[in-house]
This record gives C-alpha cells, sequence and structure tokens, in this order.
C-alpha cells in the first residue's frame, strides 16, 4: 500500500469545507457518478455525511479532478479530531472503489456560534 500525505484545508466545524482532488489519471469522465461517505473512522458504523454527484457533494471539475464539498450542517455535526472517506463511481456495474482513502483534520473555529 501507498501511502501519500499532503497538505490541505482542515475541515472547522460548522462552515462550509471544499477540497479539489486531483488523480494522477483520468478516473472522473465525463458524466460519472460518485459517491462517498464520511465517518469519524473507518471502522465506525455512524455516517456523519453522504456526499454524491447528485446532492452536491461531489462536483467534477475535470477528468481528474473532483471537488468534496460540505455545507455547514454537515461539518456542525463533526467533532474535533479527524474524519476518513473513500470515494465509489457508481457509474459502472459493479460500483468502482477508486482506491484512496483520504484522512482530514477537524478543528473548532475560535469564531463561532453567530
Amino acid at each position: 500500500m501507498t501511502v501519500d500525505v499532503s497538505d490541505g484545508p482542515a475541515i472547522v466545524v460548522g462552515y462550509e469545507y471544499r477540497l479539489q482532488v486531483e488523480a494522477n489519471r483520468d478516473v472522473f469522465p465525463e458524466g460519472c457518478t460518485l459517491a462517498a461517505q464520511v465517518r469519524s473512522r473507518v471502522s465506525d458504523a455512524i455516517i456523519l455525511a453522504t456526499l454524491t454527484t447528485e446532492n452536491g457533494g461531489l462536483v467534477r471539475k475535470a477528468d481528474a479532478i473532483v471537488e468534496i464539498v460540505m455545507a455547514p450542517m454537515q461539518t456542525g455535526a463533526m467533532a474535533v479530531g479527524t474524519v476518513v472517506l473513500d470515494m465509489v463511481r457508481t457509474d459502472l456495474d459493479p460500483d468502482r472503489h477508486l482506491q484512496f482513502t483520504l484522512e482530514i483534520p477537524v478543528i473548532l473555529p475560535v469564531t463561532r456560534g453567530l
């Protein structure tokens, strides 16, 4: 297994989160559909957010770029620490796991409760 560590933005509890992910090959062709579940740990049964191309949580930007979008309501349910997610192409039969997992830090903002 290969592990790459990249710096990126943390999820700020209660605020919108956006992150663009770029693959090293064209895995997001036009018309593809995607799904991802966000959990505190891989082994957790509780799903914190379900992101799909249909609900706007995963937005295809190019053949090798997808944007992850989480609404304030979704991030507001997260605890400080980290969350994990992976991604599946759902337009293929059978569905195809895209063979990566993201672990994203979650932080509490100083400015909150507005």
